[in-house]
């Protein structure tokens, strides 16, 4: 006989392999995509390896984060987000707080996101994630011409990955395949430069540098260097490591995810620690790859049902992402 003994949640994140979506194989894809429909459930957070993204352009990708932090401050300041009618590009040292109520986050950050004319209809309208990139120019040793190549290279990769895993999240949903594209056809897909100094011994009281937050849109795309200090909360309300895995992402869901699926799927809190109090600086890059300013977030089908109501009143992908935005950087910001 074996004696029932009530679950214990997650300790670690689970590790997926998602090279099976190029082979085919229908079997194939949904044991990938049931896999993720129990990571999603469980913790909101999984790590993927077999992504096709080549080890070279992760390492420089790195590279080129660590070079453009080490600009001079004036530099950087020159591309402020202020600056930018889209409200993309560098913010300071503690410009953030995730966490309301902590003092700022001890990180600085470098936004960017696609490429956009400016007659395009959405940058005109000052939306948020759309164009009004603000690119370094030329300084000794750093090219900002190279920058700016090797960040738009690295955005289109990322971009194409959180195609590939919209559709097994689709499929872990019993969804069709390409249920997703629509709301996605012009996504709000914003790259995120991060970089973490090592934490000061004069830190204040529950000053992190990242805040305990959820994310706030759809999946984030995490590359982390090996550092380590991000932390993700499981269900019995645990901290737990999530140490950098080589040849992995980090993917977990937002704010709008688990709305859409009426609170089945979990946007998990998490925050970010940089435990060095000498030299070692961290440095991760995340990829928050969210719907179209104007799609409507409503319960998907097969989500809610007599004894599921749907929680959530529908709203649209846009307003959510601005009031959040607003909210951790303490100003109107639009």
């Amino acid at each position: 006989m074996l004696l029932y003994t009530p679950p214990s949640a997650a300790k670690s994140l689970p590790v997926i392999d998602i090279s099976g979506i190029n082979s085919g194989d229908a079997v194939a894809v949904d044991a990938i995509a049931w896999d993720i429909h129990k990571a999603c459930r469980d913790i909101g957070f999984f790590y993927v390896s077999g992504h096709g993204i080549p080890r070279e352009m992760v390492d420089v990708q790195f590279d080129w984060a660590r070079r453009f932090f080490a600009l001079p401050a004036e530099a950087k300041a020159d591309l402020s987000m202020k600056r930018s009618r889209s409200l993309v590009g560098y913010e300071p040292l503690a410009g953030q707080v995730l966490d309301a109520g902590s003092p700022p986050d001890l990180k600085e950050g470098y936004y960017y996101t696609a490429d956009l004319p400016d007659d395009d209809p959405y940058v005109v309208a000052g939306i948020r994630g759309y164009g009004g990139n603000l690119w370094p120019g030329e300084f000794p040793g750093f090219s900002g011409a190279a920058f700016r190549r090797q960040m738009l290279a690295y955005f289109d990769a990322m971009q194409a990955l959180g195609d590939r895993l919209l559709m097994l999240l689709a499929r872990s949903l019993d969804l069709p395949a390409t249920y997703f594209v629509p709301m996605f056809r012009r996504p709000n897909a914003v790259m995120r430069l991060l970089h973490y100094p090592p934490h000061p011994e004069q830190a204040r009281f529950n000053q992190l540098g990242a805040g305990a937050h959820t994310d706030w849109g759809g999946i984030t795309l995490l590359l982390q260097d090996d550092a380590g200090g991000l932390e993700v909360q499981n269900a019995d309300g645990e901290w737990i490591a999530a140490p950098p895995l080589p040849g992995t992402f980090i993917i977990n869901l937002g704010d709008m995810i688990q709305r859409w699926t009426n609170d089945l799927y979990r946007s998990n809190m998490h925050r970010v620690l940089n435990r060095h109090k000498e030299s070692r600086d961290r440095y991760s890059i995340p990829f928050f790859y969210t719907p179209d300013h104007y799609a409507r977030i409503e319960c998907l089908p097969g989500c809610s049902g007599p004894e599921r109501p749907a929680r959530h009143p529908p709203c649209q992908a846009g307003e959510h992402m601005m009031e959040m935005f607003n909210r951790t950087y303490g100003r109107k910001a639009g």
